[in-house]
């Protein structure tokens, strides 16, 4: 009989759950790992961003809890470039108070999206509620080549 890891069996007191741990599934790519990061850019990488295509649109939704709108900036550049800017700010702290923990991060933060040929740039729309940012990007039939052409030989 084959022993089975303690891990695959579905005894519940098997199954431990450290909040502690510390587990991160980027540490093998070449950008640096979150824990190694400044907290003052920290917000860079937290910022997270779902891109879904509809058959009308692609649709980018960023949650930016406590920034306004007027902190955020959508810009295109560079040949089809969807940019996404801006700052969370530091919390102003008073001496009477005492910290104990520090999770929500601070600073700037950027993420940029190449648009594929079919993204109408001119008719990108944005809207903010509740701390979402929604980014439309209208899509446009893109012509399909002729499924057959001839081609003329010379000489």
């Amino acid at each position: 009989m084959a022993m089975i890891p303690s891990f695959f069996n579905n005894r519940s007191q098997d199954i431990i759950f450290d909040p502690l741990f510390s587990f991160d599934p980027f540490k093998d790519f070449p950008f640096p790992s979150s824990s190694l990061v400044p907290r003052e850019n920290s917000a860079f990488i937290n910022t997270r961003i779902d891109w879904k295509e509809t058959p009308e649109a692609h649709v980018f939704k960023a949650d930016l809890p406590g920034i306004k709108k007027e902190e955020v900036k959508v810009e295109i550049e560079d040949d089809r470039v969807l940019q996404i800017r801006g700052e969370r700010s530091v919390e102003k702290e008073d001496k009477n108070d005492t910290w104990h923990r520090v999770e929500r991060s601070s600073g700037k933060f950027l993420r940029r999206f190449k648009l594929p040929e079919n993204a109408k740039i001119d008719q990108i729309k944005a809207g903010m509620e509740n701390g979402v940012l929604t980014v439309t990007v209208p899509k446009e039939e893109v012509k399909k080549a002729d499924a057959k052409k001839t081609v003329e030989i010379s000489g």
